[in-house]
Order: C-alpha cells, then structure tokens, then sequence
C-alpha cells in the first residue's frame, strides 16, 4: 500500500537513485547492521531466535558483497534498501525487523561516517609511504648541492636532503588533519531515527562499541544533517593534493632539458605518439591536475550543505560522490607520488653546477658586513654595487679585484672570497632548522622519529 497514486517517472527514479556508486557503502552497511541487530536483541527488542537469523543471513549478504554475486535489482534505489530486501530474501519475514529503531537518516550517517574514518586512515598510512620515500632518498643524497628558487629564479643554494625534507613536514602536518578528520567521525549518528530519536528503548553505547566509535552523537538532529567530517576529509585532501602538486611540478621542472636535474624511472614516464626520442613526466603532471578536482569537489559540497535547512534533504545524497571520487584519486596519487620518488634519479653534477652560481651567495656577502656592524639595509646596498659591477663587467663575483671590493667598503677584505666558495655557502646556514648537514641530519633524525 501507497500514498501515491502513479508510478515515480522513470527520468526521477535515475535522478533519485544512488546505487549506481553507494554500493560502496555495502560492507559498512552490514556492519552497522550486524551492530544494530545485536542491539535489538540485547534490548529485548526482537528475539534471539530473530537476532541469529539476521546475522545469518548479514553474512551472506557480506559474501556475496566480497565475491560480486549479490544480486542487484533494478528496482534497489540505494544500497542500503537492497541490502535490506536481500537480507528479507534469505531471512524471511524477520528480515523485516532489521529496520526497527533505525532511519535510512541515520543510517546513511552512519554507513558515511564509517567510510570516511576508514579512509582518513588509509590516507594515513599512504602519507607516510610517501614520507618513507622522501626521506630514504634524502639519506641517499644528503650531502648534494642544488640551487633553492624564489620566483623560480635562483635565490641561495641548498641542500638537494633539505629540499625534500621540506615535503616530509607538509605531510606531516596533512597527517595529523587527517588525524582530525578521524576525530570528526568519533561520534555515533545511530539511534538519531529520522531526526527525532526513536519510540524504543535502544542502546546506543552499545553500538557505538561494537562499531568503533568514542560515544554517540548528542542531539538527533544534528546526528542525521552532520555532515562536517565529509567536508573534513575534502578540505584535507585537497590541502594534501596540493602538497601533491607542487612536488608534481617541481619534478616536471626537474625533468626538463632546460632544468636536467633529473629523470624520472621509465616505470613513470610516457612516451609520445610522434616524437620517438621524448620521455614525458606524465605521472607528476597529472598530480598537479588532480589537486584542483579534489578542491573542486571540497567547494561543491560546501556550496550543496550551504544554508540547507534542517535536517535530511536529498541534497545530500550529493556527499557520496564528491566523498568516493576524492578517496580514489588521493589515494592513486599518493602511491604515484611515492613510487616516483623511489625511483627518480638525480644528477649530481649537473645540480652542483647549478648551485655553483656566485650571484645568489650575495646575501653571504651581506651577512658578512652584518657581523662587521653595518646596518643590514646599507649592506644590501653594497652588495647591490657588487653584483652590478660584476653584471656589467661580465665577470663573477669572485673575479672582482680586492681593489674593487673595497671601493664599495672598506670592511670588505680577503674573507670576501672565503664567504663565496660554495660549501661555505651552505654550512653557514646552520640556524634551526637550515640547510646545514648538521641541521638536515636533525630532521631526519626527527622524521624518522615521527614515522617510527
């Protein structure tokens, strides 16, 4: 029996349906149901002998969920009816009662929830496969002089270890926003009903053991509109997608001829369909164009929770696929970004020449005034003749004479030439924190602390 009247038109029954991607859904869904039915029985709410026959039939639906043999009918709306009805198929009648004290409401909440807990977590453990990679190939080139940009222009030598490193603490500090988002998931929506509660006298604790959760959601009616930890989960992927990119795009940097820092593994590279002798960075172009389809669909969904009214509205229906799409593409990206690391090769030689430029050791110049009291502003002047001089006279800093130096002050002397030589450089940067070998050695010392 109905309250309608006519058949829903079949252009809103594929509006309205969400099978075609909640069937993701299907492990968490069973389970919920598994938690939800040991509850009922537990609470005299159904029977014992009910209770084992749902769980029965639970793992069965479960089996064929694993092996593909569950049987989808045209007419299952979404995976939690078809669950439902296949479960009434195995059970009989009884399969009728799994839905008592319990809304699809709450329901999907909490299916929600599960799934993305379970993906904060395994976007945990690939973040630090990722920052396993870096800093095993930072190890290996600890000591491997490259420039350091700003603008994309040279700016101060560095260490190629320091360079790399600087990706290990952005993931980090993704690590503990997932970190977060598992937090955000810690309550149980179960029990909410459709918004109100329910006319039974469940137990909620109960469930929220048997499922993993910290406690349960305080107020029905934020449990069954709470969708903040999807947004959660969004906004921190797309944070870490572009942590993703922009090593994707340093590596394209790196890998072109103009640059020849490096070559990425030809397990990562394309080739072209006309041009025999080109070896693309294809695998780190696309992390950089993967980041804004993560943000994208971060934005989408604020703007379909935006001034929603309470409590549940079929907009939200929209969470799925904006949640499911982010999870897969993070998580491809993270292994891709890892497995490049692992195998991209550097060119030593070719970075140390590039490092070997007098002009951005300038700021060493400077500093050296520093230390012999000049004010820093009147020393950036000094320095600025310098290279002017050295610009139009087509030589190196090095190539001025003591004479020249002088001229433009008189506490520049011999040690001028010390302060350029290249290792000089880098090992003058040894504040905290710094492209020292002693402070890289620092933080790999407390990256490999916090990988463990």
């Amino acid at each position: 029996m109905s309250r309608f009247s006519e058949p829903q038109h079949p252009v809103f029954q594929q509006l309205n349906a969400s099978i075609g991607f909640d069937w993701r859904l299907g492990p968490y869904d069973v389970d919920l149901s598994r938690a939800h039915a040991k509850m009922l029985a537990a609470q005299g709410i159904i029977g014992q002998d009910d209770r084992d026959a749902l769980l029965r039939a639970l793992d069965s639906v479960e089996q064929e969920l694993q092996d593909g043999s569950f049987p989808f009918e045209p007419d299952d709306e979404d995976i939690h009816m078809a669950i439902e009805r296949r479960i009434t198929q195995l059970a009989g009648r009884v399969g009728g009662k799994l839905h008592t004290a319990r809304s699809r409401n709450d329901q999907v909440a909490t299916d929600m929830a599960l799934f993305t807990r379970a993906h904060a977590q395994a976007a945990q453990e690939a973040i630090r496969g990722l920052m396993r990679a870096l800093v095993a190939t930072a190890e290996r080139h600890l000591d491997w002089r490259m420039p350091g940009y700003t603008h994309l222009q040279r700016a101060q030598p560095v260490y190629l270890s320091h360079h790399l490193l600087a990706y290990v603490w952005m993931l980090a500090r993704d690590l503990e926003k997932f970190a977060a988002v598992e937090q955000a998931t810690a309550r149980l929506p179960l029990g909410a009903g459709a918004l109100a509660g329910v006319n039974f006298d469940t137990d909620r604790q109960l469930v929220a053991r048997e499922l993993g959760f910290a406690g349960v959601a305080e107020n029905s009616i934020d449990a069954v509109s709470n969708r903040d930890f999807v947004l959660d989960y969004l906004a921190a992927a797309a944070t870490c997608g572009t942590h993703l990119s922009r090593l994707g795009a340093e590596i394209v940097l790196w890998s072109s001829s103009e640059f020849a820092f490096a070559e990425v593994s030809d397990a990562w590279a394309s080739g072209s369909s006309i041009m025999p002798q080109k070896k693309n960075p294809d695998a780190a172009e696309l992390l950089r164009a993967k980041a804004p389809r993560i943000a994208g669909h971060f934005v989408a969904l604020q703007g379909t929770m935006h001034a929603l009214p309470l409590t549940y509205n079929k907009d939200m229906q929209e969470d799925k696929e904006h949640l499911f799409d982010a999870v897969d593409t993070l998580e491809l990206c993270l292994a891709a970004a890892a497995g490049m690391i692992e195998g991209i090769a550097f060119d030593r030689e070719r970075m140390a020449e590039a490092a070997s430029d007098e002009f951005p050791a300038a700021t060493d110049v400077a500093d050296l005034l520093v230390r012999r009291g000049m004010p820093f502003r009147e020393c950036h002047g000094v320095v600025a003749g310098l290279v002017k001089q050295a610009v139009d006279s087509g030589r190196t800093l090095t190539e001025l004479t003591l004479t020249e130096i002088r001229e433009q002050s008189e506490l520049l002397d011999g040690e001028y030439y010390e302060v350029l030589r290249g290792e000089r450089w880098l090992e003058s940067k040894d504040s905290e924190g710094g492209t020292s070998l002693r402070r890289v050695r620092e933080q790999l010392d407390r990256a490999r602390a916090l990988l463990g």
